[in-house]
């Protein structure tokens, strides 16, 4: 699979505290056997009123944030059940990376399994390059995953925190399964290691 070192796009701002997965991806969407067609029910209550018509008020229904790549959120994205859907919808939809203060911690795995970026930045951060979305949509973010930094269009440049496997995971393209069969030599060594010194504990 191909490094995913950048990420460069637009920004849309939905700066909403606790927004849960069943939000993100509600029940009714969760009926189909594979992962196509998430995108329609992504944020379906906040982007579609109850006759199904599209609010204007949301973000993701104006044109000027269209094509956006980022999403900026709120403390504790992703809460709720462990869904993992909210990733594939928010996948589906165009995004590549969500910049929030802080995730939920099933959402967080859930997410960098997938290969969706998620960075965390301190609330100040987070407020600045939110009103800077809203203030100027047609202004990008860039985010380069080696060097874990965040940079808007105008200079600020931000710093993030990352665990070195999920680092590895996001821009090498690998889930849980791939880390495992990448470490098989070492497996199978202390395998053998193990059995040379506990014999008996073989199973026949």
């Amino acid at each position: 699979m191909t490094r995913l070192t950048k990420i460069q796009g637009g920004a849309v701002p939905l700066p909403i505290d606790n927004l849960d997965t069943d939000q993100i991806m509600p029940k009714q969407f969760l009926r189909v056997i594979d992962k196509a067609g998430l995108d329609d029910g992504l944020l379906y209550d906040l982007r579609f009123d109850e006759h199904g018509s599209p609010r204007s008020d949301c973000v993701l229904n104006q044109r000027r944030y269209a094509g956006a790549r980022i999403l900026i959120g709120g403390a504790n994205f992703g809460c709720g059940s462990s869904r993992e859907h909210a990733v594939w919808g928010l996948q589906q939809y165009g995004f590549q990376a969500v910049i929030a203060p802080s995730f939920a911690e099933i959402f967080y795995s859930n997410a960098m399994n997938n290969r969706l970026l998620l960075v965390q930045l301190e609330r100040d951060a987070i407020d600045t390059l939110t009103r800077s979305a809203i203030a100027s949509p047609n202004a990008s973010l860039s985010i380069d995953l080696e060097q874990q930094t965040v940079t808007s269009s105008s200079g600020e440049r931000y710093a993030y925190p990352i665990g070195a496997r999920h680092k590895r995971m996001v821009i090498e393209g690998m889930d849980t399964v791939d880390l495992t069969l990448d470490s098989i030599a070492a497996i199978e060594a202390f395998e053998r290691s193990h059995f040379v010194r506990h014999p008996w504990a073989r199973v026949m």
